[in-house]
């Protein structure tokens, strides 16, 4: 697999198109600066955890006994219902907070960046390719493209409008779901030919 192709495969699981009208919902009540200092923390937190899977994930599968075509097809499902989300939003966000509460951890880096798509695609990455260099280096290009566009998510909802960005997330729910039932499929073939 290319630099490209992983990095992009990253960048579409983590959302951050799709994820703006949730940041922007979330922080409302602050201050710009505020509100770009509290992503910023967010995205370094998601980050670390993001690389920790890199190294941690097949230790941590291993001792629960979880294969890799587990994780495939796994990861394929839970793809699928992320990609059918972005394509067909339910109407209010699940994502609540009282006011002037700060998010820390939980729902901007775990799970709107952070999710379970992107934890599963990067332990069957690590499985599948041989050094991890190439997998830190699309997790971080891809990550740093995410970052930028949430850290102008109030610019970029601006300029793109509701439909605007709606419409960008229900296109990248659509290549989603395309790497979802490659994912899949691929975790399948394996399973038969065990």
């Amino acid at each position: 697999m290319t630099l490209f192709a992983l990095t992009f495969s990253f960048f579409l699981l983590m959302d951050p198109v799709g994820n703006v009208p949730l940041f922007i919902a979330l922080l409302k009540d602050f201050s710009i600066k505020r509100q770009r200092i509290i992503i910023l923390r967010e995205m370094l937190i998601a980050l670390v955890i993001i690389i920790a899977f890199v190294f941690f994930g097949e230790g941590l599968l291993n001792l629960l006994g979880i294969s890799e075509m587990t994780i495939e097809i796994a990861g394929g499902l839970i793809l699928f219902i992320i990609a059918l989300k972005m394509i067909f939003p339910p109407p209010k966000s699940e994502f609540t907070l009282k006011k002037n509460e700060e998010p820390f951890l939980v729902p901007l880096a775990i799970p709107l960046v952070a999710g379970p798509s992107v934890l599963a695609a990067v332990m069957i990455y690590s499985k599948q390719l041989e050094g991890v260099w190439l997998l830190i280096s699309a997790l971080i290009i891809a990550w740093a493209v995410s970052a930028v566009i949430l850290l102008s998510s109030t610019q970029l909802k601006k300029w793109l409008g509701s439909k605007g960005i709606s419409a960008c997330e229900r296109l990248m729910g659509l290549i989603l779901i395309l790497i979802a039932v490659e994912m899949f499929l691929h975790g399948f073939h394996t399973f038969l030919n065990k």
